[in-house]
């Protein structure tokens, strides 16, 4: 009541902003410091020293005590972006949207392609050991166990800055089947219809993409006379991969001249809505309890659904937002963000896994993909926060010994290629394969 005509008068004072983020002296997390003074008072007089520049934490370096509030972190999962928010009952002392390396399944089709190339040469290549073939109890497809790892690690960094009470996940499983219905103008599935899907007794994808179009090429719908039926990737299959949705019947004569350059496919032949997102979630939120529960124990992880969050969402009037959502979901829809709370953060990969180009230029040589770790002979290294000219950025490779900078979405910010590295100014280096930049 106080609180309201405190707001009713005009007298409501901001919340304060986060100075620093604070760790005591065997590094266990305390509340953050909301006072600069207090920061720098702390750091003049040796009480304290700078753990890391962004986001800015400090070490304490003598025994204090240890009063903390009940912070929860909030987790929106998602496919490509992941919306994460520490809140206490009042306050949003940390927010981060965090964006994932979606290039894994491209990379390995890739090296799908240095393989299949070295078989074809017959070098440097052994006959498949199919003993070693079976998976493991609780396998995951490669590009979903690294998101899953790259949620872990993005967890595991707040939890070092911040004394983390509870985490809430969102677990919000999908209807494949009723989104794959919507997609092809069929009836929503009901009842036994889950039971018969639309490719029952079809033995493979190419036979129910050719039962699907009618048996008939789409493009020009049998006028060719080509009676020979053949399925065509919409997209790139490193991209849209070989899904009923990215799947088409052309005849041959269609299929070999659109490769050959010398056949427009229509305009209405395009790849339907992709599924990945929803089955990626169905597969991974359980999982990300799973894990989650085995590091921090089960009592510390709560699990909520998407229905709740859109309610909590609409009852405090929030935009829809992975921030935002990672509000709802923390329990705490009402916090108020503190100024300075608010993240921005990015995983890139860790190691450039293909050697070589895979087609050298005519007569050339086979050069090396890998960049260099370490920009000339200085400190610096790729991928390392610096700051240019007042603006913070990040070191993503070098030409001449001579840093290239760009912002956190790969976007130049020097006005030539490089620049002079006495120009730069070290910031912080990344973390578990994570890039992170306070927004202003």
């Amino acid at each position: 009541m106080k609180e309201q005509k405190e707001k009713e008068n005009g007298n409501v004072k901001e919340p304060l902003p986060v100075a620093a983020f604070v760790l005591a002296i065997d590094g266990s997390p305390l509340m953050p410091i909301r006072k600069y003074g207090k920061v720098r008072h702390l750091l003049k007089e040796g009480l304290a020293e700078v753990v890391c520049r962004e986001p800015f934490t400090i070490r304490l370096t003598y025994e204090t005590k240890r009063y903390v509030q009940k912070i929860s972190l909030g987790i929106d999962p998602g496919h490509s972006k992941v919306g994460l928010s520490a809140t206490t009952e009042k306050e949003v002392l940390f927010e981060n949207e965090f964006t994932l390396d979606g290039g894994v399944k491209e990379r390995i089709a890739t090296k799908r392609e240095y393989r299949s190339g070295r078989r074809n040469r017959k070098t440097r290549y052994r006959e498949p050991r199919f003993q070693n073939r079976k998976k493991p109890e609780g396998w995951l497809a490669p590009s979903i166990e690294q998101k899953l790892g790259s949620h872990m690690a993005m967890v595991e960094l707040i939890c070092e800055i911040l004394p983390i009470a509870e985490i809430h996940v969102e677990v919000a499983p999908f209807d494949t089947q009723l989104l794959m219905a919507e997609a092809e103008g069929r009836p929503a599935p009901e009842g036994k219809d889950y039971q018969h899907g639309p490719k029952e007794k079809r033995c493979n994808e190419r036979e129910y993409v050719l039962y699907r179009d009618g048996h008939k090429c789409r493009n020009c719908g049998g006028k060719s006379g080509d009676h020979i039926l053949q399925t065509h990737h919409i997209v790139s299959r490193k991209i849209g991969g070989d899904s009923p949705s990215n799947l088409v019947t052309l005849c041959k004569t269609c299929h070999q001249g659109y490769h050959d350059g010398t056949i427009k496919l229509r305009d209405d032949i395009k790849p339907g809505k992709s599924l990945a997102p929803a089955a990626f979630m169905n597969a991974i939120g359980w999982k990300l309890c799973e894990s989650l529960r085995e590091k921090y124990g089960k009592d510390k992880v709560i699990v909520t659904y998407g229905y709740r969050t859109k309610m909590l969402r609409k009852e405090y009037g929030l935009e829809k937002t992975h921030c935002n959502d990672a509000r709802a979901i923390s329990g705490n829809p009402g916090a108020v963000p503190v100024q300075g709370c608010s993240f921005k953060s990015r995983k890139i990969a860790n190691h450039t896994r293909s050697l070589h180009v895979a087609k050298p230029a005519e007569g050339g040589k086979r050069r090396s993909k890998i960049a260099p770790h370490k920009i000339g002979n200085s400190r610096f290294q790729r991928f390392d926060m610096v700051e240019w000219n007042g603006i913070k950025c990040f070191i993503y490779g070098s030409t001449g010994g001579r840093p290239v900078l760009k912002d956190m979405d790969g976007k130049r910010v020097t006005p030539t290629t490089s620049v002079n590295i006495k120009t730069i100014k070290f910031i912080r280096r990344k973390r578990k394969g994570i890039i992170i930049q306070k927004l202003k």
